[in-house]
């Protein structure tokens, strides 16, 4: 699936443009789902958090039992090769990623060795704030005991897929999905923060969904920021009853929830903090790229 309409492809140890095939029909990853990859983000002639974008695809690659082909510093570098095909300021798309080419003794395992490599970079522009809704999901997230949900892999994003057609044909531009027990776990795509008197409270890592980067780097802003961040477990009625709401994620970096059901909601102060300390820090990196 093609995101943006320029692509740069690195495969077989060489950047392409284009939308370059990289899986063969008999490959484990085709038919069992054994893929993992990372996003990350530039903008504005920054890439913040790269460096940890690419050492959590090694990880992920860990987690799913695959040996990955390439150090986090390697990946890091050949994306960066990747961006000189690129203006300076463009926005762009950056992905990694690996799958499994065979599979082991029993056929659905996969063999360790065998993996992929791939990073694809396409443009795609930053999401617009000020019209974001959100809603609450029919569909759950499933627990680390239940599926793989250690490593950022492709194999759980169908589940992700039908909570935003779900909440998407609602009326909504994306939802609230709770865990195995009825807490409060992330959006579809992005991690969620609620603000209540000043204080912002968050869903606290419990192993059912993805401990976002740009999560904790906001974290770690605000509360450096002298701003009050609570981990908790946290359920729908913490969302009901917030002054503000506010997601976090690789496309968007943070985003102003301005609906939430039949409630509208401002971009209030905290929200506005939150995104200007984002963007501080993001300008701060350029000069160290």
């Amino acid at each position: 699936m093609a995101i943006g309409k320029t692509i740069a492809t690195y495969f077989d140890g060489r950047w392409i443009d284009g939308n370059v095939p990289i899986m063969r029909a008999a490959d484990h990853a085709a038919w069992l789902g054994t893929q993992i990859f990372d996003g990350a983000r530039q903008f504005e002639g920054t890439t913040p958090d790269l460096d940890l974008h690419c050492a959590r695809l090694v990880h992920s690659a860990e987690v799913m039992g695959m040996v990955s082909p390439v150090s986090a510093e390697e990946i890091e570098a050949q994306v960066r090769k990747g961006l000189d095909r690129f203006a300076r300021d463009a926005t762009l798309y950056i992905r990694p990623m690996m799958w499994s080419c065979d599979g082991g003794a029993g056929v659905l395992d996969l063999d360790p060795e065998s993996t992929g490599f791939a990073i694809c970079i396409e443009d795609m522009p930053m999401p617009q704030t000020g019209a974001y809704s959100l809603t609450v999901s029919p569909y759950r997230r499933p627990r680390q005991d239940m599926a793989v949900t250690g490593a950022k892999t492709g194999s759980l994003y169908p589940n992700n897929g039908r909570i935003l057609t779900d909440a998407r044909a609602r009326g909504f531009s994306n939802a609230l999905s709770l865990d195995a027990d009825g807490n409060v776990a992330e959006t579809a795509s992005m991690n969620a923060f609620a603000v209540t008197d000043g204080v912002v409270f968050t869903p606290v890592p419990n192993g059912c969904f993805l401990n976002g980067l740009t999560r904790q780097r906001v974290i770690k802003l605000l509360r450096a920021d002298g701003v009050e961040v609570v981990e908790t477990t946290m359920s729908l009625a913490d969302f009901d009853n917030a002054d503000e709401i506010f997601l976090t994620g690789n496309i968007a970096k943070v985003m102003p929830v301005n609906r939430y059901q039949d409630r509208a909601l401002d971009t209030g102060p905290v929200t506005t903090r939150a995104r200007s300390l984002y963007w501080d820090f993001a300008r701060s990196t350029a000069a160290t790229m």
